[in-house]
């Protein structure tokens, strides 16, 4: 009788304890069995991943996987988990997922169809778009603006494809000049050869605040493209592991202090040369912040 009174305590009890890592899967087993967890990180991918001054890895990107570290260690209740870092490029950062080296790669990845066939993504962190930079003296801050005036853009991008585009659609009168990369492109609306550069808004900020007189321009309001959304990138069909990973940064984006991480990387002065991208949130990031999403498609943001 005594037996039979404390076996439905002595189940209770297991069923309380921490799950055992035969019990687990994925990511999941693997960080049980090593005390460890892998983030792929960029050498240069400035602010998302990148090497400040002392060579350590840092970055919007790098912020939001510490928050994701910090959820994974809570969800299995570790008393410690160590952080390996592991360097990635454009070239291995997917594979480098796939094959288990890296289990979370923090950088400023694109969230499309193509990339979801291979890996997973959690819910995107920031969308890029095509704008423009020019000149504030110059008195432009709409497309519309651009009306009668001569535009650069890089040749060989779907920027240029999308500025034609629009300037065929709008009836512009626009000038359309191709430029062989982006530094050329910037340096025609820096000598006045353009009035404006048309490609990737973070790619402009990035430009511009690397300029002589970064305080002499702006990025334009209004986009000529839907937005495409960057994500953290983790290994396809892991269930366990991306619910994990899901309600950290659907929490952190949320809250207060996603709101402050991405203004001390875009509004801020930030290392190791204190440029200051000038990249205030737009709206429809803050769309995809209250409303977290891990979808490659932009017509949802």
């Amino acid at each position: 009788m005594r037996l039979r009174s404390l076996l439905p305590v002595l189940l209770a009890g297991l069923a309380a304890a921490p799950a055992s890592a035969q019990d687990l899967t994925g990511t999941m087993k693997k960080i049980k069995e090593t005390g460890q967890i892998t983030l792929g990180y960029r050498d240069s991918s400035v602010p998302f991943s990148y090497l400040d001054g002392s060579q350590k890895p840092v970055g919007y990107a790098m912020d939001i996987c510490s928050k994701v570290v910090e959820a994974v260690k809570a969800d299995m209740k570790l008393d410690k988990l160590e952080v390996r870092l592991n360097p990635v490029t454009s070239a291995t950062r997917i594979p480098l997922i796939a094959n288990g080296t890296v289990d979370l790669e923090c950088g400023s990845t694109t969230n499309n169809a193509d990339r979801q066939k291979q890996v997973a993504f959690t819910n995107t962190h920031f969308l890029t778009a095509s704008r423009f930079v020019a000149k504030k003296a110059s008195n432009v801050s709409k497309f519309e603006d651009l009306k009668g005036k001569v535009v650069v853009s890089t040749s060989g991008t779907t920027n240029i494809k999308q500025i034609n585009e629009y300037n065929a659609e709008k009836k512009l009168g626009i000038t359309i000049l191709p430029a062989k990369d982006h530094a050329e492109a910037f340096l025609m609306v820096e000598t006045g050869r353009a009035v404006a550069f048309v490609m990737d808004d973070v790619l402009l900020a990035s430009l511009a605040a690397g300029s002589k007189d970064p305080n002499a321009y702006l990025i334009s309001s209004d986009a000529i493209s839907k937005p495409e959304p960057y994500g953290i990138m983790l290994r396809k069909d892991d269930a366990p592991f991306k619910k994990v990973v899901d309600a950290a940064t659907a929490a952190f984006y949320r809250s207060p202090e996603g709101k402050a991480a991405y203004d001390r990387w875009f509004t801020k002065a930030i290392p190791p040369r204190d440029i200051n991208l000038n990249l205030p949130m737009s709206e429809a990031l803050q769309k995809a912040f209250s409303t977290p999403s891990d979808s490659p498609d932009p017509a949802m943001y």
